[in-house]
């Protein structure tokens, strides 16, 4: 594998997935590949699809997209394309069947063994499908490259033990399984010591944390143990389930400061009929009480949730249920989705499929709710003075309004004036909320303090570093095998919850 060899790697589906990405990314260049640059469109030499099977229609995109590469690899001999995620550990053999261009399939245990999988493929000329029944490696024990230098997803655990009619999870990355306490907390100061300032604590039922070992509060126990990480200013986590949102969970995030006042928690559907029928354990009222206690304990906390319309079965009476859990919750932004039918799901195949045109409507109705309740809770933070941790392409119009965009701690979006002085992604900036929008703040006066971090250092020694590299590099063969070690101080470790 002589010449100059680029990746590219397109993600598809949740937090998980773009953790995952991550690793491959980190995977690829271990072994000698460099990231193909910006708008690429499948020019590179490798092309990994990271797939989700959420979705009704996520295999129609997978195979359309692979349709538009397959002459591309015609005309480009030692192309390879990979197919991997949750689609691929569903879908297997059929990958290579739709589409025999593929040149590997692998599945969301396996994904250390990428770079092995394309040199297979590459010496045999066949086409390499490897699909591991149980996680052969937590994703942070492989080699990663982070697309931000401030912020990074920390993974505690994979899969999930519940058994949602509407999700394929479960099926597709297994049950629940917990990293140590101990390998977590010396990655997050691994990261600290890079530069990174904040984190996101990732697992598919994050705060059913510990149940590995029988410890109900491990989750917050976890949260207060990040707390006492000298040099980590936000912590986050994604995304909790109602049924083990705990009142040890709510404590620690009130009492630990560095624990964002941001909660994402999943509500699906505001009536409890459906709920059953969903299998989801808790109804409307254990999830508002959870909203209450929450507010009480952090009166400025923004909350978001997940809602299905159209879920089989719903009827205006149970969609009014909704609505009304919608109007008492007052959530900061929900993201509303119309029921799709999951292949290989429970709900797929049960009674009183909705038609397109009603969960439509409702839809329109509670996404016009919602927008009102948004808005409204906006309006709010007016007048407030925020700590903004400045982000790198959040605001698409920056440019052109000679403005900044960033992230207050409870996760609003906020574009502000540019400071006179030059700030960095990661640096802190203080400003007064001026003007409120259904999805983002403006502060439109001069910012009140810039504090120049780690975090921003961080994010300019990378960026000169990416402008310090050669425009390619020459490459023998891979490495195969298992990724090497990581260093002792880097200790290993959907959005349906």
């Amino acid at each position: 594998m002589d010449g100059l060899k680029t990746y590219e790697v397109r993600t598809y589906g949740c937090q998980m997935n773009v953790h995952d990405s991550e690793r491959l990314s980190g995977l690829l260049e271990g072994a000698g590949y460099v990231r193909a640059a910006e708008g690429s469109d499948g020019d590179a030499d490798v092309v990994v699809f990271n797939t989700c099977a959420v979705r009704e229609n996520a295999d129609n995109k997978l195979y359309g997209n692979l349709g538009r590469l397959a002459p591309m690899k015609t005309k480009r001999p030692g192309m390879q394309i990979a197919v991997g995620g949750c689609l691929a550990q569903k879908d297997r053999d059929t990958i290579v069947q739709r589409a025999p261009w593929v040149d590997v399939v692998f599945g969301t245990h396996n994904i250390g063994k990428l770079p092995v999988l394309l040199e297979r493929a590459r010496i045999q000329e066949e086409a390499q499908i490897e699909i591991a029944e149980s996680l052969e490696a937590f994703p942070s024990t492989l080699p990663t490259r982070r697309e931000s230098a401030y912020a990074a997803w920390v993974s505690i655990s994979v899969g999930c033990n519940n058994t949602c009619t509407f999700c394929i999870v479960p099926a597709l990355r297994g049950k629940e399984k917990d990293r140590r306490t101990g390998d977590i907390l010396a990655e997050i100061e691994a990261l600290v010591s890079e530069g990174v300032s904040e984190i996101t604590l990732l697992g598919q039922n994050v705060n059913a944390y510990g149940s590995d070992i029988g410890d109900r509060e491990a989750f917050s126990k976890l949260l207060r143990a990040c707390g006492k990480i000298e040099g980590l200013e936000r912590v986050r986590f994604t995304s909790p389930h109602p049924r083990d949102f705990t009142d040890d969970v709510i404590a620690a995030m009130a009492e630990t400061p560095n624990v964002m006042p941001q909660l994402h928690m999943p509500m699906q559907s505001g009536s409890d009929t459906i709920l059953k029928a969903m299998r989801r354990s808790y109804r409307q009222e254990r999830f508002l009480g959870i909203i209450e206690k929450v507010r009480a304990a952090m009166p400025d906390a923004a909350i978001s949730t997940d809602i299905i319309v159209g879920f089989p079965g719903e009827t205006e009476e149970d969609f009014e249920q909704t609505m009304h859990a919608v109007r008492e919750a007052r959530f900061a932004n929900a993201f509303t989705f119309q029921y799709s039918k999951r292949p290989g799901t429970p709900a797929a195949e049960m009674e009183g499929q909705i038609p397109k045109e009603v969960v439509q409507e409702r839809y329109m109705r509670l996404s016009v709710l919602q927008e009102e309740i948004s808005w409204e809770e906006n309006k709010k933070q007016v007048g407030r003075t925020l700590e903004i941790m400045v982000a790198e392409g959040e605001g698409r119009k920056d440019g052109a309004t000679h403005r900044l965009s960033g992230r207050a701690p409870d996760n609003r979006l906020v574009h502000f004036t540019k400071p006179d002085e030059d700030v960095r992604p990661g640096d802190v900036v203080t400003v007064e909320i001026s003007y409120a929008a259904p999805h983002h703040l403006l502060a439109e006066g001069a910012p009140l303090a810039v504090r120049r971090t780690r975090a921003g250092d961080a994010w300019e020694k990378r960026n000169a570093t990416e402008a310090a590299k050669p425009a390619g590099v020459m490459l023998g063969l891979p490495s195969v095998g298992a990724p090497a070690p990581l260093p002792a101080t880097a200790a290993p470790g959907c959005g349906c919850d």
